[in-house]
């Protein structure tokens, strides 16, 4: 039976209102002594034995007869069926939503560019895809084929020509919405292979799973642990935390629609965070009545009650000003803009993964059909990250072509500057160039 709730209630103008805040956004460590042991082990195996231990992890972690690396890659043709397998209305809301974020994304497309200087040196940048990507999805009855699409087709539209997917199958199970997104997303190869063991495969590769150079798609504790490993050794997208929402409302909202935003959030995981931010109390206690009303009519009412209770809150500030300001420390992942002409306060807003504005914008159209990636950063990384974008997945290389005039007078300059540094190759490569003393060494005087 789901109790009433006891979701924290926070005043902006209390004098401790900061030090409850920094509690309630409390992160903890991405992983314990223990698991952190069981990841480096697990690479370890990998980067030693190669296929012979992703057998082995899936027979043990997946609980499956393994026989060969075969039985552990997916076909393309078994894509295809998956597509056809699917409803009619499933196989259109996939088409519908991988066809938005795809246009979305392909605007975020960035093209090399040079330009010349009057002396003929010229300057630009190269603009060059990733050959390869991997995309770590979860797998069993916790399958998304938003991440699917959300991953997948940035990295086609920025030029990768290999997106390698891994997806644990535990018991076999496998989920037909998700193989049918890998197909509408153009991904390449599929291995039913999950946890640290997949992502050091991605990093390290084995006989049959090849390298990548980047690993992106949410995981478990064990996933993260494994990508904080291998970063460096392969690009990571982030180390993702638990999900999270807030929501700065006017009181002007039907607040049954703001208390299901709430829940669509803290339905992830017990320890997903949701806020709501308002100046009307009167709105917060209809919001705290509405909470308790609707909590056990939903399907993971256990995982949103603690969700709510232990990591959520309701914040009562003096007007729509002071709210950003919250917004803006807080740095959330998900941004609702729940008030009248939220188009005014967009330029205050600095700290936020997605905003989303208006009353009808909902933060659930963004996780699955609106176009922008739900990739975002969470834990406050916002003050520093951004989206999952097409940018993740291109590289950009400087070009410098110097003609004899600009070398001799840059020449001059970087000669300063590095006998500053004390570092005479640096002065005397440049010095080698300069015009006028060539014209010198070339009657006898030493460079």
């Amino acid at each position: 039976m789901v109790k009433p709730t006891s979701i924290i209630r926070l005043n902006a103008d209390d004098s401790d209102f900061t030090h409850h805040l920094a509690h309630l956004l409390r992160r903890e460590s991405v992983s314990d002594d223990l698991i952190n042991q069981r990841v480096l082990n697990i690479i370890k195996a990998v980067r030693e034995c190669g296929d012979k231990a992703l057998i082995d992890f899936t027979s043990q972690f997946d609980k499956l007869d393994v026989k060969s690396m075969s039985d552990l890659i997916i076909l393309h043709e078994r894509l295809e069926l998956a597509l056809m397998r699917i409803t009619a209305p499933q196989r259109d809301a996939l088409m519908i939503a991988a066809a938005r974020v795809r246009s979305y994304h392909e605007k975020q497309k960035q093209n090399s560019w040079s330009y010349t200087e009057a002396d003929g040196t010229i300057l630009g940048q190269k603009v060059t895809p990733l050959d390869s990507a991997g995309l770590y999805v979860p797998g069993g009855k916790a399958s998304y084929p938003s991440s699917v699409l959300m991953n997948a087709i940035p990295a086609k539209v920025a030029g990768v020509a290999e997106v390698i997917m891994v997806v644990p199958t535990p018991h076999g199970e496998i989920n037909e919405l998700m193989l049918a997104a890998a197909c509408i997303a153009g991904v390449d190869r599929v291995f039913t292979i999950g946890g640290a063991q997949a992502i050091a495969a991605m990093a390290y590769g084995t006989e049959s799973v090849p390298k990548v150079d980047k690993v992106v798609g949410p995981g478990n504790i064990y996933v993260t642990t494994a990508k904080r490993h291998v970063f460096g050794q392969v690009g990571i997208d982030m180390i993702a935390g638990p999900s999270e929402i807030l929501v700065v409302c006017d009181g002007q909202t039907n607040p049954a629609w703001i208390v299901m935003d709430l829940f669509s959030q803290a339905e992830h995981d017990e320890d997903a965070q949701a806020i709501l931010i308002s100046p009307d109390a009167e709105f917060l206690d209809k919001v705290t009545a509405i909470i308790n009303e609707l909590l056990p009519t939903m399907d993971r009412a256990a995982i949103i009650e603690k969700s709510i209770n232990d990591r959520s809150a309701l914040i009562l500030v003096r007007d729509i000003e002071q709210a950003i300001e919250v917004v803006n420390l807080i740095a959330p992942e998900h941004l609702e803009l729940s008030i009248t002409n939220p188009q005014t306060w967009l330029p205050h807003i600095r700290h936020a993964g997605a905003i989303f504005m208006g009353r009808h914008t909902s933060e659930a159209l963004g996780d699955y059909c609106a176009g922008p990636n739900h990739v975002l950063p969470t834990s406050g990384t916002a003050r520093f990250s951004s989206p999952l974008s097409v940018y993740d997945f291109q590289k950009r290389s400087s070009i410098i072509f110097c003609s004899p005039q600009g070398a001799s007078e840059l020449g001059k300059t970087a000669s300063v500057l590095a006998r500053g540094e004390s570092l005479s190759a640096h002065a005397r490569s440049a010095e080698y160039r300069i015009l006028d003393l060539l014209d010198s060494n070339s009657k006898g005087t030493e460079i």
